[in-house]
């Protein structure tokens, strides 16, 4: 849990950094990057981004897009630095948020259980139907 102060500064943090790595960064693996969140020390000497890729297709994509993205922290801090007035400027430290695709799997999932729950529904009702006498 974070206080007044560090949630105020985490909160600009993830809007620079969406801003810079759309805008700045020129590699064109990272199309469809979002930050997720910002998690930021006590004394803030480093910071924890948590991003998802749209575009990403398994664990082993998003783990080298990270890692591009790690490659290229002390360009987006020296940014951050100029838009950001604080004493000490945080190292970022990037971190794949899986939350997103681990939702879009639980979906596929519940939607694959109803429609065989359907199915086996349809399967089960008698074929002949009795209509009632007055």
């Amino acid at each position: 849990m974070q206080g007044g102060r560090q949630q105020r500064v985490a909160d600009q943090i993830q809007r620079e950094l969406a801003g810079f790595i759309q805008f700045e960064l020129k590699d064109p693996r990272l199309d469809m990057v979002t930050v997720s969140g910002v998690d930021v020390s006590r004394d803030f000497s480093y910071a924890d981004v948590y991003v998802t890729f749209m575009k990403s297709k398994s664990d082993a994509e998003a783990k080298e897009l990270v890692g591009i993205l790690n490659h290229a922290s002390g360009f987006l801090r020296k940014l951050l630095g100029k838009a950001i007035k604080l004493r000490i400027t945080p190292s970022l430290r990037f971190h794949y948020d899986g939350t997103l695709s681990s939702g879009a799997k639980m979906n596929a999932l519940i939607n694959k259980a109803l429609e065989q729950d359907q199915h086996s529904d349809d399967s089960q009702a008698p074929s002949d139907t009795t209509t009632q006498k007055d």
